[in-house]
């Protein structure tokens, strides 16, 4: 009998249900938060901001992202992802719908508080993915993941931009983004929970080498051991046969348990991230978001006085780019397989790439290199997205995925602070400036790269010949 069970879950497949409605997810997400970002500004200072205001109050996003995105991303391992990717879509769209009552700036930065704390649905649907699929798998499903919000940040702003012809229209697009949220919170409540569970029984109904053990002893194991990775912890009986039957109920979640120990389990989390040897792999993550965000900073104004191109020409040329970026998504799993899966090494070529263009384009004659450089360095900058992603988790461990994805959040929140000042004074020196500056911090990540790469595949040889407990 117990063999007859096993037998079932060997053959069933992984969760893909539950990942295309990720999918989902995301490209809703980007798709409602594009359709306000290009808006924000204007609005401020239609209320009356002078440009030094707005700049404060725009960076206030910025600031909260730095300090919240480690802290929610480690909440999500502790209470689990259903409770914390729910709580970070509803305050979302609180925050989006307040946005659209704001009549005053008081109630505008008011508005931006709780999105800037909790809008870390993205990072935590990327946690529940690597919970989700295997390591090799990982790649693939997160290339996926990101083509389809691409798509959403594309399209959004044409939304936002025809709604804005309206009368009252950045107020309509606030409320019309807080019901995406809304709409988004929904689809996360009613996604099939239950595939989660079956699929963390079989992977490790397939790690186990005893072929004694039962079915019931497999499912009992990873109820015990990996259901917190997932969304829900099982304090009782009740609550297991809840979860397996496909049944919910806010009892049955791990956020009943008192704050002060969710408090300590999500700075044990961080703690033990910190203390970790990672500083190389966020280094990287850090020179690579300034060096790309360099790239990004003038490129209109650069177009202007380099080519005298207009301004309507090069929004079709960064149209052209994201698009391209969005496709670049789907060629992450190939890629990676070609590689055989070696994500170090592939990240110092796409980080080698991505500097070799960057320079290309800032010592570029004519315009048609610009649109070669374009082309390339937007499929090798999502390449290197999904690679320091995956190599962060890969170096950290799957347990802690949501704290590992946050601290890489994080990060590149200190690399869009870092990114306008150092842009500013490189623009002081030529047009050329801030893209220069790009190549020298990308020059210094395939350094790092060259010299710590070699250590991490010693340590990954040395983790996949230990024998297996």
């Amino acid at each position: 009998m117990n063999n007859s069970k096993c037998a079932i879950t060997h053959n069933r497949r992984r969760p893909t249900r539950i990942i295309r409605c990720i999918y989902v997810v995301g490209f809703m997400d980007l798709f409602g938060v594009s359709m306000i970002i290009p808006l924000l500004s204007h609005h401020v200072k239609s209320l009356g901001a002078s440009p030094t205001v707005a700049g404060i109050v725009g960076s206030t996003y910025g600031v909260l992202q730095l300090f919240s995105s480690t802290v929610v991303g480690s909440w999500s391992d502790v209470v689990g992802r259903r409770y914390s990717l729910l709580t970070c879509l509803l305050l979302s769209a609180f925050g989006y719908g307040l946005l659209g009552l704001s009549t005053s700036i008081a109630l505008f930065v008011l508005a931006r508080i709780p999105v800037g704390l909790f809008k870390h649905s993205l990072s935590i649907c990327r946690a529940l993915l690597s919970d989700l699929v295997s390591e090799k798998e990982r790649p693939l499903v997160m290339g996926h993941f990101n083509a389809a919000s691409s798509v959403g940040f594309i399209l959004g702003p044409v939304v936002g931009g025809y709604l804005t012809e309206h009368e009252g229209g950045f107020y309509l697009s606030s409320f019309v983004c807080a019901a995406i949220f809304l709409l988004n919170a929904g689809l996360v409540w009613m996604l099939p929970w239950s595939e989660t569970l079956n699929h963390r029984i079989d992977a490790n109904a397939n790690s186990k080498t005893k072929p004694s053990k039962s079915y019931d002893e497999l499912k009992n194991s990873v109820q015990q051991n990996c259901s917190d990775k997932n969304h829900v912890r099982h304090p009782n009986a009740s609550a297991v046969r809840s979860q397996t039957n496909g049944g919910w109920g806010w009892r049955d979640i791990s956020v009943v348990q008192p704050a002060w120990r969710q408090l300590t389990s999500v700075w044990i989390q961080i703690r033990m991230v910190a203390s970790s040897d990672m500083w190389d792999v966020f280094l990287v993550r850090l020179l690579m978001a300034v060096s790309i965000m360099l790239y990004y900073s003038n490129f209109s104004l650069a177009m202007e006085e380099r080519f005298q191109l207009k301004p309507k020409v090069t929004g079709y040329l960064i149209s052209y780019s994201s698009m391209l970026g969005a496709l670049a998504g789907c060629l992450v799993g190939p890629v990676t397989h070609l590689y055989n899966n070696n994500m170090s090494a592939l990240l110092l070529h796409s980080t080698a790439l991505t500097c070799t263009l960057i320079f290309l384009y800032a010592t570029a004659p004519n315009v048609w290199q610009v649109v070669l450089t374009s082309t390339f360095f937007a499929i090798s900058t999502t390449i290197g997205r999904t690679c320091i992603t995956d190599l962060e988790l890969q170096r950290g461990g799957a347990q802690a995925s949501g704290t590992l994805i946050g601290a890489g959040q994080s990060v590149t929140a200190v690399g869009r602070v870092l990114a306008p000042l150092l842009s500013g004074l490189a623009q002081e020196v030529s047009p050329c400036g801030p893209a220069s500056l790009g190549v020298v911090l990308g020059l210094v990540a395939v350094g790092l790269l060259l010299v710590r790469t070699p250590k991490w595949d010693s340590k990954t040889r040395v983790k996949d010949k230990s024998p297996k407990q």
